[in-house]
């Protein structure tokens, strides 16, 4: 069997609809649903149990001996929580427990990092598993914080051969697609902004406070979800090398050409109003951010990743225009 924790969240549900392409629906999703409906981002899934995230290691007590590998999906994504305990609960050491519940049973052990480990980008992106350079980051937030944590005592651990059989480490850079409509304010600008786009009504963009970037020239690695599932799942099955992955497109993208790229595919020139970023926000706000991904591609992984303007054009064609929006 196969467990993905956030099985029912963004990247996790599209993950675990990559698994179902591919003949696999011994899938047991581990999350939370609550009231709102989340659950739609499953509601097409082929799947064996649906496990609360409060009962996972109960469960792994019973059935762990038929676990062939865990992608651990979950956790609290949001930049915007102060909340340390539950954020070091939820991102940081629950992360350890499974590490070490997959390095005892021998289990492979796939997990989303972020990013967002990299801070301001100032000591690079490059996604080295070693101490030494994991030590020269400085991320800008307490999400970013968490992740960058369970990377450093993951590389410590393996380095001290405590380590699952297969581990991976994925940075995941600025992903984008369906099924990420349950995020708030955490959802990427096409999915926040298209029906204003194509209702033709104006849209909101940060201004620049840097002056080597314009109002809206800010710059990062917008990559397809579709795209981050075919890395994750590659790795599952042909990846070799342990440690930490980069998962991006590698070529920055303005966000003026990310909102130029929807109004194409909604047949809308976009009108754009620039507004004051929040003074809270300023201080720890990424202008550039851009995914080296030789790592992955030295692995051998060669398939393309979607251009900017292609994977909009079929998130909203295929999805945020549709009466059913959900993969």
């Amino acid at each position: 069997m196969l467990v993905i924790t956030g099985g029912g969240g963004f990247i996790g549900s599209v993950v675990a609809a990559a698994l179902n392409d591919c003949g696999h629906d011994d899938l047991v999703i581990v999350d939370r649903f609550g009231t709102s409906e989340k659950w739609r981002n499953i509601a097409k899934r082929e799947f064996f149990e649906i496990v609360p995230i409060d009962q996972l290691f109960d469960w792994l007590g019973r059935h762990g001996g038929l676990v062939d590998t865990i992608f651990h999906l979950g956790a609290n994504s949001s930049t915007f929580v102060t909340d340390a305990d539950e954020i070091i609960a939820t991102n940081l050491n629950c992360s350890v427990a499974l590490w070490r519940w997959c390095a005892e049973a021998g289990k492979r052990l796939i997990y989303a990092s972020s990013a967002a480990t990299y801070g301001d980008g100032s000591a690079g992106f490059d996604d080295r598993s070693d101490r030494q350079s994991l030590a020269r980051l400085r991320p800008l937030n307490l999400y970013g914080w968490s992740k960058h944590a369970f990377d450093c005592w993951a590389v410590r651990e393996a380095a001290r051969g405590h380590a699952p059989p297969f581990w991976a480490g994925l940075k995941f850079f600025n992903v984008f697609g369906p099924n990420e409509y349950h995020k708030g304010e955490m959802q990427s600008l096409v999915a926040k902004n298209y029906r204003r786009v194509a209702d033709g009504a104006p849209i909101r963009l940060f201004k620049s406070y840097r002056p080597d970037f314009a109002d809206g020239g800010q710059l990062r690695d917008f990559v397809y979800v579709k795209d981050c599932a075919a890395a994750v799942l590659w790795l599952w099955q042909h990846g070799r090398d342990s440690g930490l992955y980069n998962i991006g497109t590698g070529q920055a993208r303005s966000f003026r050409d990310l909102i130029a790229a929807l109004g194409a595919a909604c047949d809308r020139e976009p009108v754009v109003e620039y507004v004051d970023m929040p003074p809270e926000l300023r201080a720890s706000y990424q202008y550039f951010t851009e995914a080296p991904i030789e790592r992955l591609r030295l692995g051998g992984y060669v398939a393309p990743f979607t251009g900017l303007e292609a994977a909009v054009n079929d998130f909203v064609s295929n999805y945020l225009s549709q009466p059913d929006r959900y993969l």
